[in-house]
């Protein structure tokens, strides 16, 4: 299994290495086309990475057909990022790893990093050579469904808000100029609120191992037990999961992609203020 955090030094020393795939994961449409990692592919998380007919993540097929167009076979070894702090690019390593991709490697601060550390940037877009890929069996151990969140609830399992502080009080029911909202503020009931920027450096990049034990420990969040991770529509829970299973090496955690924007509109689901 690749490591699957990488730094810039490393991919710049190996992103032309023969089974190397590098995909840029954007909800900016525009960032692609202003300059990317050459060679790398550019996926639309809103487009290309969710059901276009549901809310929910690709079919088997769907997924195959993405990354077989990627030039990503089941022994490449891809490397992800993308802007906004590397969220929908946190949410693909997630949906690689359910559909059993095994070597898969997050870039340590994302786009803006690259950016930052004037490293090789192209505008012209890849063209990669189309090839045959076969998805495992969905792993639904590391995804939460909302059936999931209200026994949570009544269990009294661990979970995680990331949203911000006003969100999670529910001041606000999305940050501004979101779209995606519920129908109403607040929290899920018996969560601990550790916004997803609590765990970065100024530059993006994660913080230490050690630094970000103390973040969750002071929140009294600890491994060995479940624990559920949410936000508003699932790409900055997708950042946290990746820190508490690939960072913290968490046994047992599950991203709740449904997040605020399902849970906050469910009849008769208890919320907190």
């Amino acid at each position: 299994m690749a490591d699957r955090l990488v730094s810039c030094d490393w991919l710049a020393e190996h992103m032309m290495d023969d089974d190397v795939r590098v995909a840029e994961v954007d909800v900016d449409v525009d960032a692609y086309a202003e300059g990317h990692i050459p060679g790398a592919v550019g996926w639309n998380w809103t487009t290309q990475l969710q059901d276009a007919t549901e809310r929910d993540i690709l079919t088997r097929a769907s997924f195959e057909e993405l990354l077989g167009a990627s030039g990503i076979g089941n022994e490449s070894h891809v490397v992800l990022y993308g802007d906004n702090n590397n969220w929908f690019a946190a949410y693909a390593v997630w949906l690689l790893e359910l559909y059993g991709h095994e070597r898969i490697s997050l870039l340590d601060g994302g786009r803006a990093k690259w950016l930052t550390e004037r490293c090789a940037t192209t505008t012209d877009a890849a063209t990669p050579t189309a090839v045959s890929y076969s998805a495992q069996d969905l792993d639904l151990s590391q995804r939460a469904y909302r059936d999931d969140v209200l026994a949570a609830v009544a269990a009294g399992t661990q979970m995680i808000d990331v949203r911000s502080a006003a969100e999670f009080v529910g001041d606000v029911i999305a940050p501004p100029g979101m779209s995606e909202t519920a129908q109403r503020a607040g929290h899920i009931p018996g969560a601990s609120n550790i916004p997803w920027a609590q765990v970065v450096n100024e530059d993006g990049t994660f913080r230490s191992a050690d630094e970000l034990r103390q973040i969750y420990g002071a929140a009294g969040i600890t491994d060995g037990d479940p624990t559920i991770v949410y936000c508003r529509i699932g790409e900055r829970s997708s950042h946290s999961w990746f820190v508490l299973r690939h960072i913290l090496g968490y046994a047992d955690v599950k991203n709740y992609d449904g997040s605020w924007t399902e849970y906050g509109s469910l009849i008769g689901a208890p919320i907190e203020k």
